[in-house]
């Protein structure tokens, strides 16, 4: 069984037991949250589709750690106008465990 859940923007095809890193999600390491916007749930050949979201479905989740990405540089320069610009930037993110999909 797999779910496509919508979170921080972004969407993600989530099974259980899979652990992915998603936007920051306020909350405690170890604590449980449960994502309910959910769009899709697959489970072999049956599949049902939302309009935009399920009604009914939600995806339980634990958080395992909060960090940081790796930095992402950015260079910026125009030829010939001594003109050059640096910076950086470290996205937080949330490292969720799938504890079950219900729909």
């Amino acid at each position: 069984m797999y779910a496509v859940i919508k979170t921080g923007g972004k969407q993600y095809r989530v099974i259980q037991g899979e652990t992915l890193k998603i936007e920051t999600v306020a909350g405690d390491i170890g604590g449980a949250i449960v994502l309910d916007q959910v769009l899709m749930v697959g489970n072999g050949d049956k599949v049902s589709v939302g309009k935009p979201l399920l009604s009914g479905a939600s995806v339980k989740a634990t958080i395992v750690s909060h960090g940081r990405h790796d930095k992402v540089s950015i260079f910026k320069m125009r030829r010939r106008k001594h003109y050059q610009k640096h910076q950086g930037h470290r996205q937080n993110y949330t490292e969720i465990r799938i504890d079950g999909i219900s729909a």
